[in-house]
């Protein structure tokens, strides 16, 4: 079991709860960063970079404290849960954000690339949501955004362990909008090509003529930035989003028309 390691300071008094899974790094972090900016009290999930956690919660400036957690295990998703609930109520926001990619052809594909995958990106927002769901319930508020890929909506060549779980994402999102109507909204946030190390090393970006072919692939001709995505993530959860839920909000410059 990994130990719950805790950075940043303890919270004040003032500002609601907003959870972020996978929160320390490229896109979580600008989220996590946003939600703090926004006047939350953010608890930062991260699995096991202990640098990045420090930094994080330097730069949320008191308004971030991080926690070490592995989401393929629902113990201690469990027990990170009944301890945030605990010292600081329900969530009002709730991100489910981690999630990583074993990229393969299907055929050399191992129970390990497929099981990991699947328990990190669509497990894992599963049980962390039913963990903390039903106190947002109780409390009458909130809004869950599960972070998804255009991958889950278009397929594409050898990630159909990455593709099946964001497609399952998304689906888990509408059902749970279904079902916590009227008093959680639950929305699907979709990145497309970000401008973070992991997506410019997974795909070749710092090579400008791969750079070029993507970029030709994308009507506005520009990678996003963390900041368009935590733009939307403020929508997702604000007073301008108060009448969305179950939809899934693509933010990708038009590559996916869908």
């Amino acid at each position: 079991m990994t130990s719950d390691m805790t950075f940043g300071t303890t919270f004040g008094t003032t500002g609601s709860l907003a959870v972020v899974s996978g929160g320390t790094r490229g896109i979580g972090l600008a989220l996590s960063l946003r939600l703090a900016h926004l006047g939350h009290r953010v608890a930062a999930l991260y699995r096991g970079d202990h640098q990045a956690a420090r930094e994080a919660a330097a730069l949320g400036a008191g308004r971030i404290e991080t926690h070490q957690v592995d989401m393929t295990r629902p113990d201690e998703v469990r027990a990170v849960s009944e301890r945030l609930l605990a010292e600081h109520g329900a969530p009002e926001v709730l991100v489910n954000n981690a999630g990583i990619n074993r990229d393969r052809p299907f055929l050399e594909l191992s129970d390990e690339d497929w099981d990991q995958v699947l328990a990190t990106n669509l497990s894992g927002p599963f049980h962390l949501t039913r963990a903390l769901a039903p106190a947002m319930v109780a409390a009458g508020r909130g809004a869950i955004v599960n972070v998804g890929a255009t991958t889950g909506i278009r397929p594409r060549a050898n990630g159909v362990n990455y593709c099946a779980s964001k497609a399952g994402l998304l689906h888990f999102t509408r059902c749970l909008a279904l079902e916590l109507a009227p008093t959680i909204r639950v929305n699907s946030l979709v990145p497309g090509f970000t401008d973070t190390p992991e997506v410019v090393e997974r795909y070749g970006l710092e090579d400008p003529v791969r750079r070029a072919e993507v970029l030709g692939q994308i009507p506005l001709r520009s990678l996003g930035t963390v900041e368009d995505i935590a733009d939307a993530l403020e929508f997702l959860v604000g007073r301008p989003g108060r009448y969305v839920t179950g939809q899934q909000l693509i933010i990708d410059g038009g590559n996916f028309m869908g």
